[in-house]
């Protein structure tokens, strides 16, 4: 460990204030860069977090080393790790075509909690490089995340068609265009009198490309397609 910093690591007012300063320091530069993003926890949700870390291991060493508490002096920072999730929990939604969003931000809650966790234990070396990991984890390799995957949406399609041999050629359509199906439920319904028809739930992996072609416009084409619905 470096030495210029170890006049942090002990519990003088100057050490705790340099501790404190430092956590809001490293939740803030992680947090600035969810706010630009305008992710559901920002800014200065990111500060509190690691400030509130901070002052767990603060208080933890406080009540160990000057108050001579018999107490396990990790307690408080596990309960932190475990606790976090919830806030964690509420970054991460589900969208209309079932794309989970918000798992980087709820990632990136709990890391800053746990670097808010080292700022109050004083390893200002690790809290520094490990802010400095998360900033280039989420500006640099997010380049080469979305280069190399492959942008493939779930799509989930509600169809209704006259006869059921209608459900062959949608099928027909779908490998023509190179879309995978995941899965299948087809149901029949009755109308008035003797009328009836059929309805299907695709779920399917198209790409953004396919999409935008047209994917629900090419169905609704097909002869005796009644209707089609992105769910």
């Amino acid at each position: 460990m470096l030495s210029c910093f170890d006049f942090v690591r002990d519990m003088s007012f100057l050490a705790v204030a340099v501790r404190l300063v430092l956590a809001v320091v490293c939740g803030g530069i992680i947090g600035l860069e969810r706010e630009y993003k305008r992710r559901p926890a920002g800014f200065r949700t990111h500060i509190l977090i690691c400030l509130g870390a901070a002052m767990t291991t603060l208080t933890s060493q406080y009540l160990c080393l000057e108050m001579h508490f018999f107490t396990d002096v990790g307690r408080l920072g596990a309960q932190v790790i475990a606790g976090i999730g919830f806030i964690g929990a509420g970054t991460i939604i589900v969208t209309n075509r079932k794309q989970v969003k918000g798992l980087t931000t709820a990632a990136g809650l709990w890391t800053s909690a746990i670097i808010g966790l080292v700022c109050g234990a004083g390893y200002v070396e690790c809290a520094l490089a490990a802010t400095l990991a998360v900033i280039v984890a989420e500006l640099l390799l997010i380049k080469l995340e979305y280069r190399f995957a492959r942008q493939v949406h779930d799509v989930i399609l509600y169809i209704e068609y006259a006869h059921a041999s209608c459900i062959e050629n949608i099928i027909r359509v779908l490998k023509e265009e190179h879309i995978k199906i995941n899965g299948l439920e087809i149901s029949r319904v009755t109308g008035e009198g003797d009328e009836h028809y059929y309805c299907a739930v695709l779920t399917l992996q198209a790409s953004k490309r396919q999409l935008d072609q047209g994917l629900v416009k090419n169905i609704s084409s097909i002869e005796d397609v009644r209707s089609v619905e992105e769910l």
